[in-house]
């Protein structure tokens, strides 16, 4: 029989064998174009996605936090890496200004109101409010909420306060949440229903009892990372008021105090500089599942705080030591954190020295979303995150304070209006806020003049915009 060979490659190969080989080296072929093929079609599908996918938005708010307590923003006491990080790769405001308290502020993020205009009772925001949350959900956004509540109006035992709903209904899709329809209290003589160990927290309806040995920031951080995880895909809104740093000052899981179950509830101010790193911690693992996701570019992070720092709380920074003050009016009461980190849009690390106000959020996230409101007191401040050079920002802002504790009375309840230098009182105080921070020498309003008297007249009129309230029993500092 004739013997055939061929030489390939320097190697002679029976013909026979070689016929053989060929439909394997054909299908092999075939797979691997098939294979590249694939790829490159899911890679286009990809980018074509994230170029038409509206951006992802995640809103932390931090608990009695003022603008003092982050590196980034001059703390010598307190680490915070992962939030100076993103403030170093984003931008970083120093004028951000909150309510003095936590519900006032709530009200006025979720609603983008003054409080003259919708604030009702401590602890309560009425069902019938048009929040953030039903902006993005007009605009196809899936949206959450996880941490605290206290919106339900439990202390005055208000219509429907038991409604484990009301999330719902204001614009939640899905909710993980401390004091919705329970108090905190005492049981067997120890600490029950608190924010942090042996937390009560309510869960899409169901109520949780995570028990002694689990701790709430960390229920809260599971379920919004477990959220983004299944909303990848889609375009998600979180909204995360955090129950850190908000006493009572306990020890975190990181601590050897925690280890022991009875000092878990030990009350000390020393435990708030490891409150703050669990905080960082926290955020730092939200935006590490981003990353792992590959959809942080498309994600804007906004991290914030309701009010400043509990007044028991002294912090050492590069310009002083700040006692907190939350409840006050004063600086250290209402000038919190606020960082924006958005890979796509913010390229390059920024400072913006201009005023942003609590009810600004509002508009701002329904601009983002492309929803038109029209019904709300704030200023967009969108073209500022997305690098627009022409950006206008605020000349002033206004507080309307008024706690509603009923009986209780707030001795710092007041009306004012502010820009970055000076401040106006409703009942006539007028403080250079920069060379007097504590409020301690009002300026004689009749013996003003120059830019002064400019800075002045220009509050008195911004204060005459908006209606004088009634104070009854009003008390000032």
């Amino acid at each position: 029989m004739l013997q055939t060979t061929i030489i390939k490659s320097g190697k002679i190969k029976d013909f026979n064998t070689y016929m053989c080989e060929l439909p394997i080296r054909f299908f092999a072929i075939l797979f691997i174009s098939i294979f590249f093929l694939a790829s490159a079609c899911k890679r286009e599908k990809t980018n074509t996605t994230l170029e038409t996918k509206k951006p992802n938005v995640i809103l932390i708010m931090a608990d009695d936090m003022g603008y003092e307590c982050l590196s980034s923003n001059g703390s010598l006491e307190y680490k915070t890496p992962h939030l100076d990080q993103l403030a170093a790769n984003g931008i970083r405001f120093t004028q951000c200004i909150a309510q003095p308290l936590c519900t006032p502020s709530r009200v006025k993020i979720m609603t983008g109101m003054h409080n003259y205009r919708n604030y009702e009772y401590f602890g309560y925001l009425n069902p019938q409010a048009k929040t953030f949350a039903h902006v993005m959900q007009e605009a196809g956004y899936k949206t959450c909420i996880s941490g605290k509540w206290q919106l339900n109006g439990f202390y005055q035992e208000l219509p429907g306060w038991k409604d484990s709903n009301r999330p719902y209904q204001l614009g939640f899709d899905e909710y993980c949440l401390w004091q919705l329809t329970q108090q905190r209290g005492m049981k067997d003589g120890k600490p029950h229903g608190e924010r942090y160990a042996d937390p009560i927290i309510e869960q899409n309806g169901k109520k949780l009892q995570p028990g002694i040995d689990n701790y709430g920031p960390d229920t809260f951080d599971d379920y919004i990372i477990n959220f983004i995880e299944k909303q990848k895909d889609s375009a998600f809104f979180v909204y995360y008021p955090m129950v850190l740093v908000h006493d009572p000052f306990v020890p975190t899981p990181d601590m050897p105090a925690w280890q022991n179950p009875k000092r878990r509830y030990e009350k000390d101010t020393a435990y708030f500089k490891e409150m703050m790193a669990y905080t960082d911690k926290i955020v730092k693992r939200i935006t590490d599942k981003l990353n792992a996701l590959e959809i942080a570019d498309n994600t804007l992070v906004l991290f914030t705080a309701d009010n400043g720092t509990h007044v028991s709380v002294a912090s050492e920074t590069s310009y002083g030591v700040v006692q907190g003050a939350k409840g006050n009016t004063i600086d250290a009461g209402v000038r919190v954190p606020l960082i924006a980190h958005w890979p796509a849009k913010i390229k390059n690390g920024q400072v913006y020295d201009g005023l942003i106000e609590f009810s600004d959020f509002h508009p701002t996230l329904a601009a983002l979303a492309g929803v038109n409101v029209d019904s709300t007191d704030g200023k967009s401040f969108l073209p500022l995150l997305e690098g627009k050079t022409d950006f206008k920002g605020r000349e002033s802002v206004f507080v309307h304070y008024d706690p509603q504790w009923g009986k209780r009375v707030n001795h710092f309840r007041n009306q004012f209006t502010r820009n970055t230098h000076f401040k106006l009182y409703r009942d006539g105080r007028f403080f250079n806020i920069k060379k007097d921070v504590l409020e301690e020498k009002p300026l004689d309003t009749e013996m003003l003049e120059g830019e002064v008297l400019v800075q002045y007249e220009f509050l008195r009129k911004e204060l005459e915009k908006t209606p004088p309230i009634r104070f009854d029993n009003l008390k000032t500092k």
